[in-house]
């Protein structure tokens, strides 16, 4: 059994006004995710599937050129190679589950 307590996990500031903790599985990836409100979070494709929780506050998303507001308790699924993008509405806290494992975010854990 692997735990990964949380409040031991290393904030990092990817975005200015977000932060994100991460805990690695041998074949996923979560991203623990703190955003301040009016935050963009910009255009950008992968090959993993995700799926975004929004945990708290309330979240613009567009996928592939559609646009919906989405408020807590949510979840989001992003195909894998599909356009997405956001903007924060209010402050948020979201967990984005990554299939398969992101080796970019892992690479920053073992720096």
């Amino acid at each position: 059994m692997k735990i990964f307590p949380l409040n031991q996990l290393k904030d990092r500031e990817l975005l200015p006004g977000g932060k994100v903790k991460f805990a690695h599985s041998d074949s996923m990836t979560l991203a623990y995710w703190t955003f301040k409100a009016g935050i963009d979070l910009p255009e950008h494709t992968h090959p993993h599937e995700q799926v975004l929780n929004v945990m708290e506050g309330t979240i613009e998303f567009t996928i592939d050129g559609e646009t919906q507001t989405v408020d807590a308790v949510s979840a989001i699924i992003i195909p894998p190679n599909m356009t997405h993008s956001g903007k924060t509405l209010t402050d948020c806290r979201l967990i984005d589950v990554f299939y398969p494992k992101r080796e970019d975010f892992a690479a920053l854990d073992a720096e």
